[in-house]
């Protein structure tokens, strides 16, 4: 501990170096996450007690400005939070990442600009340790505000390539191109696409990775067969109503979301078309919706519990050393073949 001393305050890599692990390890023994082996977790422990260690949170502690709490912002309306499958998902996820640790789970809806200027007055009380916040529009400055008062904060997505703020994402683009690739080496060549809202970076991202792939697949791209949605079933019906006006011809949809893939069926069956022997269709997210439609949904699954655990683990390293370099995670996404395509 003496030797240490004379460098002033010990540092969490000074402990990983000490313990021969990374540092990302050691906070999650700080944070008393799971999946260290205990082994580790000694070596760790040892290491904390010869250098003299202190968390940042446990100074926090001693300061009596701890509240073992963190709080999962949507900034969504009550109606949307409910009925899409991805949020519950997030949330189970976030729990499990959390399950081993003392803290508390809160949940805040952020639907307006009063709700959100109400939030940051509660966030700057230090009535919470962190953040994570999901479902983020390109506009949104809460993120940037929660930076800039050195609140820990993990976004679920990100707004821009260019996120300043820690976050963990799916490969939105690359599942896109799995989609239409599956569609095309079926012999489909006339394939539309719905999308998400467009001020939403993974809504981007997924109508990227579709025009690619699809310019690549199809002779002739057609705009039209870009129809605009906004994540909701209703805008999946309005789009593939829409779709088929335009295209009486199509053959094939990519749906943004398992929620408008299941609202293009019911407008493909009302307009008499069989699914998939005349209109091939896949969704995107693998959420439990896409096990109920009829014919069962062929989708892309993104690993959504998975990614909670991620922003989980990503938010204790984060509390427990403030300072460090965002620790980016993008999970791989992958196709899940039905009855659909």
């Amino acid at each position: 501990m003496a030797a240490a001393g004379r460098f002033g305050q010990p540092t969490l890599e000074q402990v990983a170096a000490r313990a021969g692990v990374g540092r990302g390890t050691v906070s999650r023994v700080i944070n008393h996450s799971p999946g260290v082996r205990d082994s580790t977790r000694h070596a760790v422990e040892a290491a904390i007690a010869e250098l003299g260690y202190v968390p940042n949170h446990a100074a926090r502690a001693l300061a009596g400005s701890r509240t073992d709490a963190v709080t999962l912002v949507v900034p969504e309306t009550e109606k949307r939070f409910f009925t899409e499958p991805y949020f519950s998902e997030i949330i189970h996820g976030v729990g499990v990442g959390l399950a081993d640790t003392e803290l508390q789970l809160l949940l805040t809806l952020v639907r307006t600009e009063r709700e959100r200027t109400r939030f940051l007055q509660y966030a700057k009380a230090r009535r919470i340790d962190g953040v994570l916040l999901v479902s983020v529009h390109r506009d949104d400055p809460l993120p940037d505000q929660l930076l800039e008062m050195g609140m820990p904060t993990v976004l679920g997505g990100r707004r821009t390539e260019a996120e300043p703020v820690p976050y963990v994402d799916s490969d939105n683009a690359g599942g896109a191109r799995l989609a239409v690739r599956h569609l095309a080496a079926a012999g489909r060549r006339r394939i539309a696409t719905i999308t998400g809202r467009s001020d939403m970076y993974v809504a981007q991202c997924r109508l990227r990775g579709y025009e690619e792939a699809v310019r690549d697949a199809c002779e002739d791209f057609d705009p039209s067969w870009v129809a605009a949605g906004d994540f909701t079933e209703e805008s999946g019906r309005h789009a593939m109503r829409e779709l088929l006006r335009q295209n009486p011809g199509l053959d094939a949809v990519f749906a943004a979301s398992d929620v408008m893939a299941a609202g293009a069926l019911h407008t493909l069956r009302a307009a008499g078309r069989r699914v998939p022997d005349d209109v091939a269709v896949i969704g995107f997210d693998d959420s439990p919706l896409a096990q109920h439609t009829d014919p069962q949904l062929t989708t892309v699954r993104q690993p959504v519990e998975e990614m909670g655990s991620a922003m989980a683990r990503v938010l204790l390293d984060r509390m427990a050393d403030p300072g460090a370099a965002p620790a980016n995670v993008v999970l791989r996404t992958e196709l899940v073949r039905r009855g659909t395509a």
